[in-house]
């Protein structure tokens, strides 16, 4: 069973969207480096961002572009590739291609059979 293990939250205005989810929830934002994007700490986490907590998970925030739009759940798996043809096989889309994220992970989005927008991840590099 794949599981969901991160969100991203699209935004018009970063400054305007950090605000907000730093004030209404507490959590912490921090700028990723050398990309546009934004990690959101949302529970106590370990140094590689990690949730100290059982069943909770961090995110981030990230400018609007015509992959999303909406909020994006990101679902582990074990491998980009073999998903992205289960997906297809399925009737769902890839909307994203497959790209590498530092030595971290591989990443893709997917529109599934409803038109819903998903991210999967493959991790490459414990940290």
């Amino acid at each position: 069973m794949n599981k969901v293990v991160h969100f991203e939250i699209p935004y018009d205005d970063q400054a305007r969207a950090q605000k907000f989810y730093q004030e209404v929830f507490g959590w912490q934002i921090t700028k990723f480096p050398e990309m546009d994007y934004y990690l959101a700490t949302t529970t106590q986490s370990d140094e590689n961002m990690r949730p100290k907590e059982s069943g909770a998970i961090n995110g981030g925030l990230l400018p609007k572009d015509p992959t999303g739009s909406a909020p994006v759940l990101v679902i582990d798996v074990p491998s980009v590739d073999e998903h992205l043809k289960k997906i297809e096989g399925l009737g769902g889309k890839t909307i994203m291609p497959k790209i590498q994220v530092g030595d971290f992970g591989l990443y893709a989005r997917v529109a599934d059979t409803e038109g819903n927008i998903i991210g999967i991840w493959q991790t490459l590099k414990q940290c």
